[in-house]
C-alpha cells in the first residue's frame, strides 16, 4: 500500500514511508518504552484501536474516545497546541493532521529535536481506511490496522441505503455553544460529508466552511431536520432552548419538531467509528 505520509522531520525508530507494506519492518515492533502525543481525536482513536494506547502519554482535548484517554495529559485543542506542554511530556514522537499542525509549530518541534508524524486527512470512507492503514502501517502494526479497516467495512454494511435525491431531508447543522455562540453548517465540513454519507442534504450551499446563524438565512434554508452536537444542544438548554431561537419555529424542522443530537466526536472525526457514526444518523434521519 503505497503511504501517504508526511513528516516535518526524519523519523527513527524504523517509521519509514515505503510504497508497499514491509512486514519484514512490521516484525520489529514499537520499543514498549515509545511515548507518543496524539494531537487528534481520530489518530488517538487509532491508535488505541491497534494496542498502543498505552504508549500515549498525552493528547489533545478532542480525544476523548475511549473513555480511558480522558485521563491522558491534555495539551490544548487539535487546531491550538501548546508546544511547550507537548515537549514538557518528553515524547518520543508526536502524531498530528498536516492541516492542523502549523509550520510554526513543526518548527518548535524541530527546533526541540521532537520526532513528527504528520498525515493528511480526506472526509471520505476512502479516506478514512486510508488514514487508518497509513498510521498503523507507520507504527508498524499493518495486521491490525486491516483488521480495523474490516470492522469499518463491516460497520458501513449496516448503514441503511441511501434515498433517491429528491426524498433525501435538508439537514442544518448548527454549532452552538451557548446563545451567543452559533454558527451554521455549509459544504465541505466534517458534517456536511456525514449528513450525505448518511443520505441527507446539506441545507445550506451558498458557501464553505462555517458562519453565523442569522434569523434569515435559517428561514431561508428551511431545514426539514435541524442537527447538532449533544453538547451544543444542551449549551442552548435543550430542544425547548433551541426552539426560542429566532426563526427556528419558522421551519419545516421547527414546526415538526425534527432535532437531532449526537456526540460531536463520533460524529465529525472521520475516524474508526465512522461506520457507527453514519448508521447512528442515517437512523435518525
Amino acid at each position: 500500500m503505497k503511504l501517504n505520509l508526511l513528516a516535518a522531520t526524519a523519523l527513527v525508530m524504523g517509521l519509514s514511508a515505503c510504497n508497499t507494506k514491509n512486514k519484514t519492518a512490521e516484525s520489529a515492533a514499537l520499543p514498549d518504552s515509545t511515548k507518543i502525543v496524539s494531537l487528534n481525536g481520530a489518530l488517538s482513536e487509532v491508535i488505541a484501536a491497534i494496542g498502543l494506547e498505552k504508549n500515549i502519554v498525552g493528547t489533545d482535548v478532542t480525544s476523548s474516545y475511549p473513555e480511558s484517554l480522558k485521563a491522558k495529559p491534555k495539551v490544548g485543542h487539535n487546531k491550538n497546541i501548546n508546544a511547550e506542554g507537548v515537549m514538557a511530556l518528553q515524547p518520543d514522537l508526536v502524531v498530528g493532521l498536516k492541516k492542523e499542525v502549523t509550520p510554526a509549530l513543526a518548527a518548535q518541534f524541530k527546533a526541540a529535536g521532537v520526532k513528527l508524524l504528520l498525515l493528511d486527512q480526506e472526509y471520505s470512507i476512502e479516506g478514512t481506511k486510508t488514514l487508518i492503514h497509513t498510521l498503523a502501517d507507520s507504527l508498524h502494526q499493518s495486521a491490525k490496522g486491516d483488521s480495523l479497516v474490516k470492522i469499518l467495512n463491516a460497520d458501513f454494511a449496516k448503514v441503511p441505503a441511501a434515498s433517491d435525491q429528491v426524498r433525501k431531508p435538508k439537514v442544518l447543522f448548527i454549532y452552538a455553544r451557548g446563545t451567543g455562540t452559533m454558527m451554521v453548517g455549509g459544504t465541505g465540513t466534517q458534517v456536511a460529508k456525514a449528513i450525505e454519507l448518511a443520505g441527507g442534504r446539506n441545507a445550506i450551499t451558498e458557501f464553505a466552511d462555517y458562519k453565523p446563524l442569522t434569523a434569515e438565512a435559517l428561514v431561508k434554508a428551511n431545514p426539514d431536520v435541524i442537527l447538532l452536537f449533544s453538547s451544543g444542544l444542551q449549551s442552548l438548554g435543550g430542544a425547548e432552548g433551541l426552539a426560542k431561537v429566532q426563526g427556528v419555529k419558522e421551519t419545516s424542522a421547527g414546526k415538526n419538531k425534527k432535532i437531532i443530537e449526537m456526540d460531536g466526536e463520533l460524529l465529525s472525526s472521520f475516524g474508526p467509528r465512522l461506520g457507527i457514526a453514519i448508521k447512528e444518523l442515517a437512523g435518525k434521519l
